[in-house]
């Protein structure tokens, strides 16, 4: 497992994502060119893959591919390398009484 910030990243087996995911096409790129995973609700930075890879999501639920691995940049935390594979991006939440609400980064 990778965690940056409000996001973890699990490394997960490809039969395990969904199969109408797997030709679903990636969300798009923004401006950079980069895969954002999330923006910050605080500074406006972003949980982003700068290199190749695809990011499905469906109903709340992510997953990233990486053919070639690939690294997670943010602007206020230390880059993480990911290896080549499967993964399901998951937004942290925290426990206010009662409700629960996504982590702010």
């Amino acid at each position: 497992m990778f965690r940056q910030g409000d996001i973890l990243i699990v490394p997960v087996a490809e039969d395990s994502v969904p199969n109408h995911l797997k030709s679903a096409p990636s969300a798009p790129r923004d401006a950079r060119g980069r895969l954002v995973l999330a923006l910050g609700e605080a500074t406006g930075h972003t949980h982003a893959i700068p290199g190749p890879g695809t990011l499905l999501v469906d109903r709340g639920s992510s997953y990233l591919r990486l053919p070639l691995g690939g690294r997670l940049v943010h602007e206020e935390h230390a880059e993480i390398s990911l290896p080549k594979g499967w993964f399901r991006v998951v937004r942290q939440r925290e426990y206010v009484p009662g409700a629960y609400r996504l982590v702010a980064d």
